[in-house]
């Protein structure tokens, strides 16, 4: 089938070719001609099947007719993060050139005047956070009544998020014969409530078995101490000895750990970024466009990252943490494998990590293979290894260990090696050179 086939009109038609597009995925074969039957929608599907574009396409098609009023947006689509929503933005800017349609951003870390002066001329796309839409509501900036299609983009996460208790406000907000479209990788049972609830006899569209993960990302979990010290010795050999390894992201549960894990990376000489919600937004959106870009070649990130996010060749996922809730292991590791392509996803589990790990592992329905090393296995190199050799910053002799123990690097002599730790001999013989790339720091 091709998008000729789908009822689209010839200008978006026109804008799906020039981008080079010519077979729908199956998500947007099966969505798109009810959307534009006008029936509500539940889509379940993993990530990178193409959501995106499945409500893009049809709202550009049916957006030619009529126009915005001001402050009344005909349209509106919410989206768990920033990210998320810059991202949407961005493909109505791709598909809709030939639209003369007006596309509104709201989200925090922006002016709130530059967001209210977009409103005022009229929108017929509004996309927002739900957090920055009630506060321009509660304004009263904004109106919700002339909407006539609402979109609830990742709804599992705006759950995780904290969000349904907004989702729900807002629903009561738009009009009540709107029509709805929920998309969604996973569909936990707050989910199902909140679709009984607010959808109306939808159409179930299910192009893959929930929080199912790409065949084609091999999966491997690798042994390692609950220290966090020697969790990144074992990471940087990982990084050092991956497979053809062009990019990466590493996943981390906490906004500190992945301050810290980026600065003991760049420390050690790997080409490397942060990535979590505590950054402003300008700062979150050049270290992604860096990373798109391959001017850097790691992201250290938390799970502001993990959904949805269009970055089409990431070679690893890297888990530094086994995330507390088993739905993000799907979409973190749904970052590589796009569109075909293989990937890989190395994930380090600690000995506290077994409930989480298991959790896993019913939910994707499969074992995961433990990591396969000639010799005894281990948890991180040996200290015989260049990789692993103690740091005592050149004053004096390090401590010798007890016979049969190994000895212990603490996180205060972590912290205290020189910045020149990097260039030692051995620390940096193995890397390769792209891995040690400049990162550009762009002036604010």
């Amino acid at each position: 089938m091709s998008f000729s086939q789908l009822g689209l009109s010839d200008k978006v038609q026109a804008a799906v070719a020039a981008a080079g597009y010519t077979t729908p995925t199956p998500i947007q074969q099966q969505a798109i001609p009810e959307i534009l039957a006008r029936r509500d929608v539940l889509g379940i599907a993993q990530t990178g099947t193409g959501k995106t574009a499945a409500f893009t396409l049809p709202m550009l098609t049916m957006l030619e007719h009529g126009r915005a009023r001001a402050r009344m947006p005909r349209t509106l689509i919410l989206e768990p993060t920033r990210e998320l929503a810059a991202q949407v933005e961005e493909s109505f800017a791709k598909y809709g050139a030939n639209h003369k349609l007006n596309v509104a951003l709201l989200i925090g870390g922006v002016s709130f005047d530059d967001q209210d002066t977009k409103l005022t001329r009229g929108v017929d796309v509004l996309i927002a956070t739900p957090g920055r839409l009630l506060d321009h509501f509660e304004r009263g900036r904004l109106l919700l009544t002339g909407v006539e299609l609402l979109v609830i983009d990742e709804s599992d996460r705006m759950l995780d998020m904290g969000f349904i208790p907004d989702i729900e406000r807002i629903c009561k907000l738009v009009p009540f014969t709107r029509q709805t479209l929920f998309f969604s990788a996973t569909m936990p049972p707050e989910i199902a409530r909140l679709t009984n609830t607010f959808l109306s006899n939808p159409v179930r569209i299910e192009v893959a078995k929930p929080a199912t993960t790409v065949a084609s990302v091999t999966q491997t979990l690798v042994h390692a101490d609950a220290a966090p010290e020697k969790k990144r010795d074992v990471l940087r050999r990982l990084i050092r000895e991956a497979d053809g390894l062009k990019n990466g992201i590493i996943f981390c549960n906490r906004k500190t750990e992945v301050a810290k894990l980026h600065r003991s990376l760049v420390k050690h000489g790997f080409s490397a970024l942060a990535l979590h919600g505590d950054m402003d937004q300008r700062s979150r959106m050049n270290a992604l466009e860096a990373f798109r870009k391959n001017e850097v070649t790691l992201l250290v990130a938390s799970d502001v990252a993990a959904r949805g996010l269009d970055i089409p060749e990431v070679s690893h996922i890297f888990n530094f943490d086994v995330p507390h809730h088993a739905e993000d292991y799907v979409h973190r590791i749904g970052r590589t494998g796009r569109a075909g392509r293989s990937g890989a996803a190395i994930t380090l589990v600690a000995p506290a990590d077994k409930k989480s790990l298991a959790a896993i592992e019913k939910l994707i329905g499969q074992s995961i293979a433990w990591e396969q090393r000639s010799g005894k296995a281990k948890d991180a190199p040996k200290p015989s290894e260049p990789a692993a050799l103690p740091r005592h910053g050149g004053h004096g002799r390090p401590p010798r260990p007890a016979q049969g123990e190994r000895p212990a690097k603490s996180a205060k002599k972590e912290r205290a090696a020189p910045a020149d730790a990097a260039n030692r001999p051995g620390e940096t013989a193995h890397l390769p050179a792209f891995l040690l790339r400049s990162v550009p720091v762009k002036a604010s």
